[in-house]
């Protein structure tokens, strides 16, 4: 691939637009546009080191979960007062306006057994929502420029636990009594995926990628050892994992906690990315797993007030985390360091640094 020489007028701001937690982004006069840019990316080929926040996130109302979860991201705009009530399974959500997301309401678990899911669980008839309607809804919202990534929340540890609350599905995962069961229950919710999935890209076909939660641990370790994860969950994400690729599209995985030690079951599973949180060391993990993951790395600490250290920890970032054959991405769950002379000096150092400038 042949990368275009940095030019300085790349560094006209087009427009500077908060992002979903407020946070105030520069978009850059860049060579290529975002798509170009993100799938530059996953062939470990960067124009320049990206942010984590290169996706245009989209989630719509159309999937009940998002309303429930309050997060809607697409053209229309809903009111906090209409976030909340029941996902897609009917499970019960509560919309905490002071953290901006929502919780099942707790004591009040569907199953607290996890033989009785099957046999009992209403699925929900994805044919009825309107597609149609929200395709045409988000035409323009979706541009073919961008790199359109949908929000998937829910995904399969996530969803036993909206089901049973968190005691109840951490134990039926432990539980051989109930293994079974909770393999069953992830076949067929990888089913059902794979078919909300078809209809996402069927009805919007400008979508690049899809970013699934999946949290895995706690702030000191995860909820449970990797060979628990391999056995019970991986089957099932791999599932969903290989039929994104096979659509021509990436998956990022969210999944919060320190799950350092589950990065080889990310791989596993399929996963394009994970950034991850602050509590997790990317240093050591990119080193023995950068090719073959694209990692969320945090720079080191540095005063913000002093624009040169800045400078000079965007460098020292960039040849950390820009190698030949591997890279990495400037992780978005911690924006304290993204002064705007590091965030200048990340893009002109990288962009030259691609291009054989330096």
């Amino acid at each position: 691939m042949s990368i275009p020489k940095f030019d300085e007028k790349e560094l006209v701001v087009q427009r500077q637009f908060p992002d979903f937690f407020g946070f105030p982004i520069n978009t850059y006069s860049y060579p290529v546009t975002m798509k170009a840019a993100v799938q530059a990316l996953l062939k470990r080929e960067p124009y320049w080191m990206l942010n984590g926040m290169y996706q245009t996130l989209f989630s719509p109302k159309l999937n009940p979960d998002n309303i429930a979860r309050g997060q809607i991201f697409e053209a229309q705009k809903l009111d906090m007062a209409d976030f909340g009530g029941k996902d897609m399974f009917g499970v019960e959500w509560e919309y905490i306006e002071q953290v901006g997301g929502s919780m099942v309401r707790p004591g009040q678990p569907m199953f607290t057994d996890a033989n009785d899911i099957l046999g009992s669980l209403v699925w929900p008839d994805i044919d009825g929502w309107d597609w149609t309607g929200s395709a045409k809804a988000n035409a323009d919202f979706l541009s073919p420029d961008n790199c359109n990534v949908m929000w998937f929340l829910n995904g399969w540890f996530e969803r036993l636990i909206s089901l049973m609350d968190f005691e109840n599905a951490i134990m039926a995962v432990f539980d051989e009594d109930q293994q079974d069961a909770v393999h069953a229950f992830f076949d067929k919710l990888s089913d059902l995926y794979i078919r909300i999935l078809d209809k996402c890209i069927t009805h919007f076909p400008t979508l690049d990628g899809f970013c699934i939660h999946d949290d895995w641990g706690s702030q000191k370790a995860s909820f449970f050892s990797p060979a628990l994860a391999e056995e019970m969950i991986v089957p099932y994400m791999r599932r969903v994992t290989d039929f994104i690729h096979r659509k021509g599209k990436f998956c990022e995985l969210h999944s919060c906690g320190h799950n350092v030690n589950q990065v080889e079951n990310y791989i596993k599973a399929g996963w394009d990315i994970w950034q991850g949180q602050p509590m997790n060391d990317m240093g050591p993990v990119f080193e023995t797993y950068g090719d073959k993951i694209i990692l969320g790395a945090f720079p080191e600490e540095f005063d913000v007030k002093d624009d040169d250290a800045a400078r000079a920890a965007a460098r020292r970032f960039v040849d950390t985390y820009m190698q030949p054959g591997k890279t990495a991405i400037l992780n978005f769950n911690d924006r304290s360091r993204w002064t705007p002379a590091f965030m200048e000096e990340l893009y002109v150092y990288s962009r030259k640094k691609a291009c054989g400038m330096v």
